[in-house]
Protein backbone atom coordinates (compact mmCIF):
# COMPACT_ATOMS: atom_id res chain seq x y z
CA UNK A 1 0.00 0.00 0.00
CA UNK A 2 2.95 2.15 0.81
CA UNK A 3 4.55 1.66 -2.37
CA UNK A 4 1.34 2.48 -4.59
CA UNK A 5 0.76 5.69 -2.12
CA UNK A 6 4.37 6.82 -3.33
CA UNK A 7 3.31 5.94 -7.02
CA UNK A 8 0.25 8.08 -6.89
CA UNK A 9 2.31 10.89 -5.20
CA UNK A 10 4.60 10.76 -7.93
CA UNK A 11 1.95 11.35 -10.47
CA UNK A 12 -0.02 14.07 -9.11
CA UNK A 13 3.90 16.04 -8.13
CA UNK A 14 4.34 14.92 -12.31
CA UNK A 15 1.17 16.78 -13.31
CA UNK A 16 1.63 19.92 -10.98
CA UNK A 17 5.18 19.79 -11.89
CA UNK A 18 3.93 19.88 -15.47
CA UNK A 19 1.62 22.87 -15.16
CA UNK A 20 4.16 24.78 -13.22
CA UNK A 21 7.03 24.12 -16.10
CA UNK A 22 3.33 25.35 -18.48
CA UNK A 23 3.49 28.65 -16.49
CA UNK A 24 6.71 28.80 -16.61
CA UNK A 25 6.81 28.25 -20.71
CA UNK A 26 4.54 31.45 -20.65
CA UNK A 27 6.98 33.53 -19.74
CA UNK A 28 10.02 31.70 -20.87
CA UNK A 29 9.21 29.82 -24.15
CA UNK A 30 11.79 27.18 -23.78
CA UNK A 31 10.50 24.08 -24.76
CA UNK A 32 9.66 24.48 -28.47
CA UNK A 33 11.14 21.95 -30.61
CA UNK A 34 14.25 22.26 -32.13
CA UNK A 35 16.47 19.98 -34.36
CA UNK A 36 20.43 20.34 -34.96
CA UNK A 37 20.93 24.11 -36.36
CA UNK A 38 17.50 25.87 -36.02
CA UNK A 39 17.36 28.44 -33.55
CA UNK A 40 14.84 29.15 -30.92
CA UNK A 41 14.03 32.07 -28.51
CA UNK A 42 15.11 30.60 -25.25
CA UNK A 43 13.37 34.13 -23.62
CA UNK A 44 11.16 36.94 -24.02
CA UNK A 45 12.33 39.34 -26.05
CA UNK A 46 11.16 42.19 -23.77
CA UNK A 47 12.95 41.31 -21.33
CA UNK A 48 16.11 42.62 -20.05
CA UNK A 49 18.64 40.16 -22.74
CA UNK A 50 16.82 38.35 -25.45
CA UNK A 51 18.45 34.78 -25.04
CA UNK A 52 18.65 32.40 -27.97
CA UNK A 53 19.20 28.70 -28.30
CA UNK A 54 21.55 27.72 -31.27
CA UNK A 55 21.86 23.55 -31.48
CA UNK A 56 25.06 22.93 -32.80
CA UNK A 57 27.13 19.49 -33.43
CA UNK A 58 25.46 16.62 -31.59
CA UNK A 59 24.50 17.60 -28.71
CA UNK A 60 25.49 21.28 -28.04
CA UNK A 61 23.87 24.36 -27.13
CA UNK A 62 25.38 27.80 -27.92
CA UNK A 63 23.26 31.17 -27.01
CA UNK A 64 23.14 34.07 -28.75
CA UNK A 65 22.25 36.71 -26.28
CA UNK A 66 20.78 40.52 -27.47
CA UNK A 67 21.11 43.05 -25.67
CA UNK A 68 18.00 45.27 -27.00
CA UNK A 69 18.72 48.58 -25.66
CA UNK A 70 23.08 48.69 -26.84
CA UNK A 71 21.77 46.52 -29.94
CA UNK A 72 24.91 44.59 -29.02
CA UNK A 73 24.82 40.83 -29.68
CA UNK A 74 27.12 37.77 -28.29
CA UNK A 75 27.59 34.03 -28.45
CA UNK A 76 28.21 31.79 -25.91
CA UNK A 77 30.83 28.99 -26.28
CA UNK A 78 30.41 28.85 -30.58
CA UNK A 79 30.84 25.04 -31.33
CA UNK A 80 30.86 25.58 -34.99
CA UNK A 81 29.81 29.13 -36.97
CA UNK A 82 27.30 28.26 -39.97
CA UNK A 83 24.42 27.80 -37.39
CA UNK A 84 25.42 31.02 -35.28
CA UNK A 85 25.71 32.88 -38.34
CA UNK A 86 22.40 32.00 -39.51
CA UNK A 87 20.69 32.57 -36.24
CA UNK A 88 22.19 36.30 -36.46
CA UNK A 89 20.94 36.41 -40.15
CA UNK A 90 17.77 35.57 -39.50
CA UNK A 91 17.20 38.11 -36.67
CA UNK A 92 19.08 40.84 -38.63
CA UNK A 93 22.05 40.87 -35.40
CA UNK A 94 25.15 41.87 -36.37
CA UNK A 95 27.92 40.05 -34.00
CA UNK A 96 29.86 41.97 -31.22
CA UNK A 97 32.00 39.32 -28.84
CA UNK A 98 32.22 35.60 -28.28
CA UNK A 99 31.85 34.69 -24.81
CA UNK A 100 33.76 31.44 -23.87
CA UNK A 101 33.86 29.28 -20.88
CA UNK A 102 36.32 26.85 -21.18
CA UNK A 103 38.78 25.84 -23.99
CA UNK A 104 37.05 22.46 -25.23
CA UNK A 105 36.84 22.24 -28.68
CA UNK A 106 32.93 22.17 -29.03
CA UNK A 107 32.91 25.29 -26.93
CA UNK A 108 35.55 27.31 -29.14
CA UNK A 109 35.71 25.60 -32.40
CA UNK A 110 33.91 28.62 -34.16
CA UNK A 111 35.99 31.29 -32.39
CA UNK A 112 38.41 32.08 -35.32
CA UNK A 113 35.88 31.49 -38.20
CA UNK A 114 33.62 34.02 -36.35
CA UNK A 115 36.19 36.88 -35.81
CA UNK A 116 36.98 36.32 -39.36
CA UNK A 117 33.47 36.83 -40.30
CA UNK A 118 32.57 39.87 -37.96
CA UNK A 119 34.28 42.95 -38.13
CA UNK A 120 35.79 44.28 -34.68
CA UNK A 121 34.71 41.04 -32.57
CA UNK A 122 36.25 40.20 -29.33
CA UNK A 123 36.49 37.32 -27.97
CA UNK A 124 36.02 37.08 -24.10
CA UNK A 125 37.37 34.10 -21.72
CA UNK A 126 38.91 32.78 -18.92
CA UNK A 127 42.32 34.35 -17.92
CA UNK A 128 42.95 31.39 -16.26
CA UNK A 129 43.14 29.56 -19.40
CA UNK A 130 43.72 32.35 -21.53
CA UNK A 131 46.73 30.03 -23.76
CA UNK A 132 43.99 27.25 -25.13
CA UNK A 133 41.12 30.22 -25.86
CA UNK A 134 41.58 30.81 -29.60
CA UNK A 135 41.42 33.94 -30.46
CA UNK A 136 40.87 35.66 -27.01
CA UNK A 137 40.89 39.49 -26.54
CA UNK A 138 39.85 40.01 -23.29
CA UNK A 139 40.41 37.82 -20.26
CA UNK A 140 38.27 37.56 -17.25
CA UNK A 141 38.39 35.76 -13.67
CA UNK A 142 37.02 35.63 -10.47
CA UNK A 143 35.42 38.15 -9.44
CA UNK A 144 35.46 40.54 -12.21
CA UNK A 145 32.61 42.35 -13.52
CA UNK A 146 32.07 42.35 -17.70
CA UNK A 147 29.83 44.87 -19.38
CA UNK A 148 27.34 44.03 -22.33
CA UNK A 149 25.84 46.90 -22.96
CA UNK A 150 23.42 47.54 -20.22
CA UNK A 151 23.72 44.56 -18.77
CA UNK A 152 26.71 43.56 -16.06
CA UNK A 153 27.66 39.95 -15.74
CA UNK A 154 29.64 38.57 -12.95
CA UNK A 155 32.66 36.52 -12.92
CA UNK A 156 33.51 33.00 -11.25
CA UNK A 157 36.23 30.75 -11.49
CA UNK A 158 34.42 27.08 -11.71
CA UNK A 159 37.58 24.51 -12.39
CA UNK A 160 36.67 21.30 -11.89
CA UNK A 161 35.97 19.93 -15.46
CA UNK A 162 38.70 21.63 -16.98
CA UNK A 163 41.37 24.05 -14.58
CA UNK A 164 40.73 27.30 -16.39
CA UNK A 165 36.33 26.96 -16.78
CA UNK A 166 34.87 30.44 -15.53
CA UNK A 167 31.04 30.71 -15.18
CA UNK A 168 28.99 34.29 -16.39
CA UNK A 169 25.87 35.43 -14.07
CA UNK A 170 24.03 38.10 -15.36
CA UNK A 171 21.93 38.83 -12.54
CA UNK A 172 19.20 41.87 -13.82
CA UNK A 173 18.28 39.07 -16.69
CA UNK A 174 18.13 36.19 -14.71
CA UNK A 175 20.48 34.03 -16.32
CA UNK A 176 23.61 31.97 -15.57
CA UNK A 177 25.63 30.68 -17.95
CA UNK A 178 27.74 27.71 -17.01
CA UNK A 179 29.53 26.08 -19.85
CA UNK A 180 29.93 22.36 -18.86
CA UNK A 181 30.45 23.14 -14.73
CA UNK A 182 26.68 22.57 -13.77
CA UNK A 183 24.28 20.61 -16.26
CA UNK A 184 20.44 20.18 -15.58
CA UNK A 185 20.31 17.15 -13.51
CA UNK A 186 24.01 16.99 -13.53
CA UNK A 187 27.53 18.74 -13.55
CA UNK A 188 31.04 18.19 -15.64
CA UNK A 189 32.96 15.52 -15.51
CA UNK A 190 36.01 16.24 -13.68
CA UNK A 191 38.74 15.94 -16.73
CA UNK A 192 40.74 18.47 -15.00
CA UNK A 193 40.05 18.54 -11.51
CA UNK A 194 39.16 16.54 -8.15
CA UNK A 195 36.51 16.64 -6.25
CA UNK A 196 36.96 18.99 -3.42
CA UNK A 197 38.06 21.87 -6.92
CA UNK A 198 34.58 20.81 -8.58
CA UNK A 199 32.59 21.07 -4.85
CA UNK A 200 34.11 24.23 -4.30
CA UNK A 201 33.35 25.72 -7.81
CA UNK A 202 29.71 24.46 -7.86
CA UNK A 203 29.46 25.86 -4.38
CA UNK A 204 29.62 29.33 -5.67
CA UNK A 205 26.51 28.93 -7.22
CA UNK A 206 24.69 28.27 -4.87
CA UNK A 207 23.80 31.40 -3.07
CA UNK A 208 22.19 32.62 -6.20
CA UNK A 209 18.68 33.28 -6.44
CA UNK A 210 16.05 30.35 -7.27
CA UNK A 211 14.46 31.94 -10.20
CA UNK A 212 17.76 32.15 -12.05
CA UNK A 213 18.15 30.29 -15.63
CA UNK A 214 20.80 27.82 -16.15
CA UNK A 215 22.18 27.89 -19.47
CA UNK A 216 23.87 24.91 -20.01
CA UNK A 217 25.85 24.03 -22.90
CA UNK A 218 24.34 20.43 -23.24
CA UNK A 219 21.50 18.41 -23.94
CA UNK A 220 22.07 16.05 -21.23
CA UNK A 221 18.98 15.87 -19.13
CA UNK A 222 17.09 12.87 -19.62
CA UNK A 223 20.13 10.39 -18.79
CA UNK A 224 20.94 12.65 -16.23
CA UNK A 225 17.66 12.25 -14.72
CA UNK A 226 17.66 8.28 -14.90
CA UNK A 227 20.85 8.78 -13.19
CA UNK A 228 19.53 10.93 -10.71
CA UNK A 229 16.44 9.05 -9.48
CA UNK A 230 18.92 5.99 -9.22
CA UNK A 231 20.56 7.99 -6.05
CA UNK A 232 18.22 10.25 -5.05
CA UNK A 233 14.94 7.61 -5.13
CA UNK A 234 12.45 8.90 -2.72
CA UNK A 235 12.38 12.02 -3.60
CA UNK A 236 9.37 12.92 -5.25
CA UNK A 237 9.79 16.35 -6.94
CA UNK A 238 13.06 14.33 -8.76
CA UNK A 239 10.55 11.78 -9.89
CA UNK A 240 7.86 14.61 -10.90
CA UNK A 241 10.82 15.96 -12.90
CA UNK A 242 11.84 13.52 -14.43
CA UNK A 243 8.35 12.73 -15.95
CA UNK A 244 7.98 15.76 -17.29
CA UNK A 245 11.67 15.56 -18.22
CA UNK A 246 10.54 12.08 -20.40
CA UNK A 247 7.40 13.66 -21.58
CA UNK A 248 9.34 16.38 -23.18
CA UNK A 249 11.71 14.87 -24.60
CA UNK A 250 9.53 12.01 -26.48
CA UNK A 251 8.42 15.29 -28.40
CA UNK A 252 11.80 16.08 -29.62
CA UNK A 253 11.33 19.23 -26.80
CA UNK A 254 14.85 20.68 -25.39
CA UNK A 255 15.04 20.88 -21.23
CA UNK A 256 17.60 23.47 -21.55
CA UNK A 257 17.03 26.08 -19.83
CA UNK A 258 16.54 25.14 -16.23
CA UNK A 259 15.41 27.09 -13.24
CA UNK A 260 18.31 27.06 -10.67
CA UNK A 261 15.73 26.37 -7.80
CA UNK A 262 14.90 23.15 -9.15
CA UNK A 263 18.25 21.94 -8.83
CA UNK A 264 18.85 23.16 -6.01
CA UNK A 265 15.66 20.47 -4.96
CA UNK A 266 16.46 17.75 -8.16
CA UNK A 267 20.52 18.06 -8.79
CA UNK A 268 22.27 14.77 -6.56
CA UNK A 269 25.56 17.02 -7.42
CA UNK A 270 24.37 19.68 -5.63
CA UNK A 271 22.70 17.92 -2.85
CA UNK A 272 25.46 16.05 -0.88
CA UNK A 273 24.33 17.19 2.36
CA UNK A 274 21.12 15.24 2.37
CA UNK A 275 20.50 11.82 3.96
CA UNK A 276 19.31 9.79 1.53
CA UNK A 277 21.79 10.48 -1.20
CA UNK A 278 24.66 9.99 1.48
CA UNK A 279 22.95 6.94 2.10
CA UNK A 280 23.07 5.96 -1.56
CA UNK A 281 26.71 6.55 -1.95
CA UNK A 282 28.15 4.85 2.00
CA UNK A 283 29.03 8.27 3.42
CA UNK A 284 28.02 9.04 7.19
CA UNK A 285 27.24 12.29 8.84
CA UNK A 286 30.66 12.85 9.32
CA UNK A 287 31.85 12.35 5.41
CA UNK A 288 32.68 15.84 3.80
CA UNK A 289 30.83 17.48 1.62
CA UNK A 290 33.26 17.72 -1.35
CA UNK A 291 33.83 13.44 -0.73
CA UNK A 292 30.22 12.64 -0.80
CA UNK A 293 30.09 14.54 -4.00
CA UNK A 294 32.97 12.94 -5.34
CA UNK A 295 31.20 10.08 -4.65
CA UNK A 296 28.19 10.55 -6.17
CA UNK A 297 30.34 11.81 -9.06
CA UNK A 298 32.43 8.34 -9.50
CA UNK A 299 28.74 6.47 -9.66
CA UNK A 300 27.50 8.57 -12.05
CA UNK A 301 31.05 8.14 -14.23
CA UNK A 302 30.04 4.26 -13.87
CA UNK A 303 26.78 4.45 -14.32
CA UNK A 304 25.03 2.62 -17.35
CA UNK A 305 21.34 2.86 -16.52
Amino acid sequence: MQALSQSTAAQRLAVLYTQVRSNLQTRFPVLGSASRGQATLASPSTSSMEVVRVPALSDNYVWLLHEPKSGLTAVVDPAEAPPVNAALKERGWSLDFVINTHHHFDHTGGNLELKKQHQGLQIVGPRADAARIPGIDVQVGDGDSWQFGQLTARVFDTPGHTRGHITYWFPDAKALFPGDTLFSLGCGRLFEGDPPTMWASLSKLLPLPRDTLVYCAHEYTQSNARFAVHIDPNNDALAARKTAIDGARSKGEPTVPSLLGDEFDTNPFLRPGDSGIRASVGANDDTPDFEVFGRVRAAKDGFRG
